[in-house]
């Protein structure tokens, strides 16, 4: 689980803004892991816009930069929300999602894992409702905004501690949200 617990460039939990607002969350609601989860989820989820939907730049990865401007990719809210759970000692995650973008292309969807007591590892999604899309935080079920249903659709089953190096690349050397939307990066055979 200590992986799962640690700070490092991109989940950098440790930068104060994101220790203090982690803190923030979390300091009404004592001990209780899931509601600390639950408060942290809805932050990212509702706090934090994402940036096609609201074509919105500047282009963030680092969870404090998320934090700072108030905008992500998926993959970026994700980062935040595991620095967030991650400050509150809850070990958490990143997982992604291969989706089919057009007829014959796909790309990654970044999302998380969280171990909570006594339900063991759960599927969230912050991206953010929109359109549709409707992600929730009630475990021990899932309420994810994307379910795979075609051909080449799959939710990885891999944790990762930290991004990948193809999500890390696409985010960081992007200018704009169209150049980001442009080349999101997949990958058939994540393990």
């Amino acid at each position: 689980m200590q992986e799962f617990l640690e700070n490092s460039p991109y989940i950098n939990w440790q930068e104060p803004s994101v220790a203090a607002q982690a803190a923030a969350l979390a300091g009404p609601l004592g001990q209780n892991d899931e509601a600390v989860v639950g408060a942290c989820f809805e932050f990212v989820r509702d706090d934090i816009k994402h940036s096609v939907d609201y074509q919105l730049n500047p282009i963030t990865c680092r969870a404090s930069d998320v934090l700072k401007y108030k905008t992500g990719f998926c993959f970026a809210k994700s980062h935040l929300l595991a620095a967030l759970l991650r400050a509150n000692g809850i070990p958490c995650a990143l997982i992604y999602q291969r989706m089919k973008l057009t007829q014959r292309s796909y790309c990654l969807h970044g999302l998380n894992s969280v171990y909570l007591e006594p339900h063991g590892w759960c599927r969230i999604d912050a991206r953010g409702n929109w359109a549709g899309l409707d992600a929730k935080f009630a475990p021990p079920a899932e309420h994810l905004p994307f379910k795979p249903s075609g051909p080449g659709e799959r939710i990885f089953e891999t944790r990762f501690s930290r991004p990948l190096k193809e999500v890390v690349n696409v985010l960081t050397n992007g200018d704009t949200w169209q150049e980001v939307s442009a080349n999101l990066p997949d990958n058939p055979s994540l393990t």
